[in-house]
């Protein structure tokens, strides 16, 4: 009998292991479906875009800096790309008038990225209009028009962020690939990182001067998008053309 048992000790504590593995497991790949869920919105509320059905969209954050957003708009001159689109802080545009100018001109499409440089979260619901409408009225000192595309500053946003926006008029955007250029990694490193693209991504680049080497990765990265034969379009475009994605907040 104590033969027996002894067994029945092991099987139960292989089976325990088991299960233990088991659940372990499961829950390693449930966190990381959720960590790669790259933008929110609410159930039954405004929804944030982050991912299309077809072609893809560049789109450029732009906050603060003097030297990095020209050379990109050459470049994409350059390449004969015709859409994209820009988010840029109000503050920004304030003090360059003359660039934003020039991206309107060139037929890129501009959505906000608030004022300053404040994460959503982490402010009040009356702070988050307040620089909302701070950049609405910057924009139409600058005689730009009927924007109604927004990004989330940190891109960090709530159900709140969600409402306020849609109260005012404006559809949060995300994004679904990073291209890590804000980190410096290297032009091949970051023409890799946007090596990943489907069919519709939404892409994340910068020209602040922090993204120092965005400029000299976009003709690798136009190469890789084309390469895929994958159409170039503005945000608007994207979702003009197929159902926006979104994911539930949790």
């Amino acid at each position: 009998m104590k033969f027996f048992f002894v067994l029945n000790g092991k099987s139960i504590k292989q089976a325990l292991i088991i299960m233990i593995a088991a659940l372990f497991t499961a829950w390693f790949f449930y966190v990381e479906s959720i960590a790669q869920v790259p933008v929110f919105s609410t159930e039954d509320g405004p929804k944030a875009v982050y991912k299309g059905e077809k072609d893809i969209a560049l789109t450029f954050n732009i906050g603060w800096g003097d030297e990095k957003a020209e050379p990109i708009l050459d470049v994409l001159k350059k390449e004969n790309i015709q859409s994209a689109t820009f988010f840029l802080s109000g503050a920004w545009a304030e003090r360059h008038p003359d660039t934003v100018n020039r991206i309107v001109k060139e037929g890129y499409e501009i959505g906000i990225l608030g004022y300053d440089y404040k994460d959503y979260t982490e402010i009040e619901e009356s702070k988050i209009r307040q620089d909302l409408s701070k950049a609405q009225e910057a924009f139409k000192k600058l005689n730009v028009k009927e924007i109604e595309l927004v990004r989330a500053p940190t891109g960090h946003f709530d159900k709140r962020t969600l409402n306020i926006a849609e109260k005012m008029g404006y559809t949060v955007v995300h994004w679904s690939l990073d291209s890590k250029d804000w980190t410096n990694p290297g032009v091949d490193q970051i023409v890799k990182n946007i090596s990943k693209a489907k069919k519709g991504d939404i892409l994340l680049l910068h020209a602040s001067d922090s993204a120092k080497q965005t400029a000299a990765a976009l003709p690798g990265i136009i190469d890789e998008i084309e390469n895929k034969n994958l159409k170039m379009v503005s945000v608007s475009e994207m979702i003009a053309n197929g159902t926006a994605k979104s994911s539930e907040i949790k």
